[in-house]
Parts: C-alpha cells; structure tokens; sequence
C-alpha cells in the first residue's frame, strides 16, 4: 500500500447522531484510533442539511438526545432545528471528538481489500485512507428524493428541495408552488405562506394530522432538568413507555388505534373552515400506514386567501408554471419539492464494493436487507448504523442508534479476541429477514391500504420499519452473536 495511504483501525462514515454516538462510544471504550468522515462542512447529519423554514423535530425533545448525554436545556417540547444542531456541536467540543473529525471530506468508494483485510477509502479529492473496521453512520435520510416532473428543465423560476435550501432563496412577493404534503411540507408550509404572494400546493394523499401540542419548556423545568438528572431519566422514561403502548395498533389490532382517528379527524374538522377541503384532506387509508403528522398550524394554513390546495399530482412544467393532472395551468415563479428522501435505496451506486468486489447498491437493487439492520454478509467488517429495518412508526430512532452501537462494541470485543474479520453468515441473514418480513406483513404499514417510501418500489417489500418494540430490537442486539458470524472469506 503506498505511504500516503493514512491508517486508522475504525472509520466512521457521518458525522450526524449515529456517528458521533458512535465516536463518543468508542472513545469510553478506550478506543483512540479512529476518523469520523464528514462531506459536509460541519456535523449535524440530516439536521446540518436541512435547513427549510419550521425545520423542527417530531420527536418529544426529551427523547431525542442519546441517552449518555443527555440535554436537560430543551426550550421546547418538539425542538428546532437550531437547537439539536447546537446540541451536537456541544458534543463534539465536551468529548473532544475535533482531532478525530474531518468535515468537508466525502467518502465516494469504500473496498475491501482481501490481502490485507482492511477498507479501502477513497475521497472526493482522491485522497486514500484504510481501517480495519468501516462503519456506516449515513442514515436513512441522507438522499433527497426527486420525483419525475416531465418539463422540469423548462421551468423559468427557481426550483428547490427541502432538504437543499438555499440561504438567498427570496419568497417576498411570490408566486410559490409546493410539491408534497409529507412531514418536511408539513412544517414549511405554513412559513411559506406567510411570506408569498400566491402559494399552491400539490396533495397526491391526504396525511393524517394529530394535534403537535408545541409548547415552551420554562426556565425553572431547565433548571431542575440540570439539577436533578434523576427527573429528567424519569421524564424521558414515561414518554418512551408511553410510546411504546402504540405498537399493538401498529403490528397487528388496528382497531386499538380508534382514539387516534377520531383526534384526526376532529383535528381536521376543526381546523378546516372549507367543508370541500376537510374532504380533500381526508385520508382515505389507515392510520399510521403512512407517517403520521404531528402539527398544529398545517390545516389552518389553507384557511387564507392566498393558499390553493390541489389534490392533483403534477402533470408536466413549462416555462412559467406547472399543469395539474387535469391539465390546469398554475403560474408560478419558485417551485418546492417537499418529495423526502430515498430511504429504500440508501446507498450511493459503486461507495461500497465488498468481497469479490460486489456493490452493496447492487446488492440491494430489490430491496435493503441486514442482519439485524446492522451487518451484511459479502461485507466483512461492515457495521451499518440506522440500516434495513430500523426506522420507527412510534418513537424515537436513537433508541435503535444506541442498540445498534452497542452490539458494534460487543463486535469489537469479540475481534480483539479474534484478530478474524467478521462476516454475518448468508443463512443467518436470511432468517433474519425472513422474520422480519413475516411479522410485518400483517402491520399497517404493509396492510394499511396505502403506498408509502416505507415500501420499496421494486419489490415492495418493507424495508424500512423495524416491526415490535424497541426494547425488543435492544435485547436482539444486546451481545454479539459470533456463532451467526464465520471469519471472512472461509
């Protein structure tokens, strides 16, 4: 290997809450040799990039901070964007993670190289480095999703996704069109609307809505937060138990989900002066089948006179507007593409090239597929964090960051003992998969009556949700299982 190569035993690919939870792990363990890679400019992950009005988060703040640094210093119940940013920059200064961080720096290929059982990295200015264990800290959310517009190019105006928006985007006096209605379209909309002249907004399905409940969180609750950090375990403990309660409906007795819909429904009854509109929002599938929205100024936002709603998918652009699948011609200087993000097909074509060379994006042409969300066989070494089937319907994901992390250490453990590389068996995989398929197929994100970015275009499976309990997803990955696992290779 040439001399400018640069070694370190773990490589880190993200710098959002999977990777510097990771680092923060690794550096407790006692672990010093590794490198976090970051191609953007600064940490954050998916809450460096997004950047659109009203970014906030939709998880009850006291749960959304790892659990062995918790932040008692939320002022909201539901935290902006601003602050989870602030908070994981706070992280990387408190544990020191600066020397072992390098923003600005995206990894494009990662090989195995069988003679020396090591990655091979490569980054965008053909810089090389090596590491004896790769870890895949990009998440589900990192790839913005474009949908197929014919005539896109034609379009005069400025064109925008949520997840790249732009700090000189000019909305003043506008004529704006929003394509999308999911969770990011949930919370712009309404910022959008009061700064444009015009806004239409296109709605191919109604979402659920449920009530957000944002409320601030006051100086005096901060401070017993900090003082008392018993109080604050307590608090967030409450609200995951609570969480959890909403499994069963999810899995299985869709009934027990009753009190939900009607809150929905009242929600948008209520909301809705226009008897036509709460007909065109209504959704006409399960709840939960799709994300399920929490908002409380969404629906009042089609109350003003400056807003269009278009339950209509677009047809085709032009020069100066879009045409509605009835052929409607909507004028129109800005277009929004509120469309989320590819999160059944996470990974870049060629980044990752496994034994014998094998693409992972190949690999997963049909459909992601991990052990445990975690490991894949064809790709000794390879620990995917917030990979196949660990998204959640009902809580928070860095409950399964944090499982995820722990099973990496109990892996480390077990290859120091080793010296072997790891490599989850083809038949352990496919149990696992297996399993996870069967118990989905009776869930209401497969059952539910709806076509979700849960569900993978070509082969429709589930690919996304991990189905049960997150105590459950804990205690599969609570220990490395070395007897699921042959040394790579043999």
């Amino acid at each position: 290997m040439p001399p400018e190569v640069r070694h370190f035993r773990i490589a880190i690919i993200g710098a959002g809450f999977a990777g510097l939870g990771a680092a923060i792990r690794l550096l407790r363990r006692g672990e010093q040799d590794f490198r976090i890679f970051e191609k953007a400019d600064g940490v954050g992950g998916t809450w460096w990039v997004n950047r659109y009005p009203g970014c906030a988060c939709d998880v009850p703040s006291r749960l959304y901070s790892l659990s062995f640094a918790p932040n008692p210093d939320w002022t909201r119940h539901f935290a902006p964007r601003a602050e989870i940013q602030a908070y994981l920059e706070r992280l990387v200064a408190e544990h020191e993670l600066e020397p072992r961080l390098q923003t600005g720096t995206e990894i494009v290929r990662a090989r195995w190289h069988e003679p020396s059982q090591r990655w091979h990295l490569t980054d965008r200015t053909g810089r090389q480095y090596s590491a004896e264990v790769l870890v895949s800290a990009l998440g589900g959310l990192s790839r913005p999703a474009w949908p197929d517009l014919p005539g896109l190019e034609d379009f005069a105006g400025r064109v925008v996704h949520s997840q790249q928006w732009p700090e000189d985007l000019q909305l003043d006096g506008q004529r704006v069109a929003v394509v999308g209605t999911g969770a990011s379209a949930a919370q712009l909309v309404p910022e959008v609307a009061r700064r444009a002249r015009h806004l239409t907004v296109f709605q191919r399905t109604p979402a659920w809505i449920i009530p957000r409940r944002d409320r601030p969180i006051g100086p005096l609750r901060r401070r017993l937060f900090r003082r008392l950090p018993l109080l604050l375990k307590m608090a967030r403990l409450v609200l995951w138990a609570r969480n959890e309660m909403r499994v069963p409906a999810l899995m299985r007795w869709h009934w027990l989900a009753a009190g939900h819909r009607w809150l929905a429904h009242r929600h948008r009854r209520a909301q809705l002066r226009d008897p036509d509109l709460r007909q065109k929002m209504k959704p006409g599938y399960d709840i939960g089948c799709k994300r399920v929205i929490l908002s409380d100024d969404f629906y009042p936002t089609f109350n003003r006179d400056n807003v269009e709603l278009v339950d209509r998918a677009v047809e085709r652009l032009d020069e100066s507007g879009v045409y509605d699948a009835e052929g409607r011609h909507h004028a129109i200087d800005v277009l929004i593409v509120a469309t989320g993000f590819r999160a059944t097909d996470p990974v870049p074509e060629g980044m990752f090239l496994g034994r014998g060379g094998q693409d992972l994006a190949q690999r997963w042409r049909e459909g992601p597929a991990a052990y445990k969300g975690t490991t894949v066989h064809g790709f000794p070494n390879l620990f995917v964090l917030l990979g196949p089937n660990t998204a959640l319907g009902h809580s928070s994901v860095l409950v399964m960051i944090e499982s995820q992390i722990r099973y990496l250490l109990s892996a480390l453990d077990h290859l120091d003992e080793t010296g072997a590389p790891l490599e989850v068996t083809e038949a352990a995989e496919r149990s696992w998969n297996d399993w996870i398929e069967q118990r989905l197929s009776r869930s209401v994100w497969n059952a539910g009556g709806c076509r979700s970015w849960y569900l993978h275009p070509v082969s429709g499976r589930n690919t996304t949700i991990w189905p049960g309990f997150t105590f459950d997803f804990r205690r599969r990955l609570r220990r490395f299982d070395p007897e699921a696992y042959s040394a790579a290779g043999r």
